[in-house]
């Protein structure tokens, strides 16, 4: 790393830390020359893939598109902005954990109706609607059909995890 101050291109590491909830490395250095100390952040360049939209062009993933979709749909409802930044954070998991360089644009759309159905009945209702391009009562109909359905098949299910050991 070189020194902002000379531009020498030997420093040291004199601490490090994590920083960022985790996501960054915060090091303090110090140049072998001048003797100036200075900090740096490391983070991770992950890559996302590029969309596929419909009409088969191709564009940048672009996370602040995404979050407005899903902010207007939450709009008037009640969820904290932290469910609204989770569920954000988990599409864009889900994306870079495929691996893939490229993924339909309709994959972000079942991802983001997906985490809309455990935020808030009401926005993903209104997310389908656009999305999928309801033309008349009906379609909202058969949607909240296929919610209903899709709840009652869980209900009665056992969680996976419990919340710790319970010791006798």
């Amino acid at each position: 790393m070189h020194c902002p101050f000379c531009n020498h291109e030997e420093t040291k590491v004199i601490d490090s830390r994590l920083a960022g909830e985790g996501q960054q490395i915060r090091r303090r250095r110090e140049c072998l020359e001048c003797g100036e100390r200075f900090t740096t952040f490391e983070t991770a360049e992950l890559v996302m893939p590029r969309i596929i939209k419909s009409d088969a062009s191709r564009e940048p993933f672009d996370e602040q598109k995404l979050r407005n979709s899903l902010l207007k749909a939450l709009e008037k409802r009640p969820v904290a902005s932290e469910g609204l930044d989770a569920a954000v954070a988990h599409i864009c998991h889900k994306l870079r954990a495929l691996g893939e360089r490229e993924v339909p644009a309709r994959m972000i759309g079942e991802m983001a109706m997906e985490e809309l159905h455990s935020l808030d009945e009401v926005a993903y209702v209104r997310f389908a609607s656009v999305y999928r391009s309801f033309q008349d009562v009906e379609a909202f109909r058969e949607e909240i059909e296929r919610m209903r359905a899709r709840v009652r098949d869980t209900e009665g299910q056992l969680p996976l995890w419990t919340g710790g050991d319970k010791k006798k």
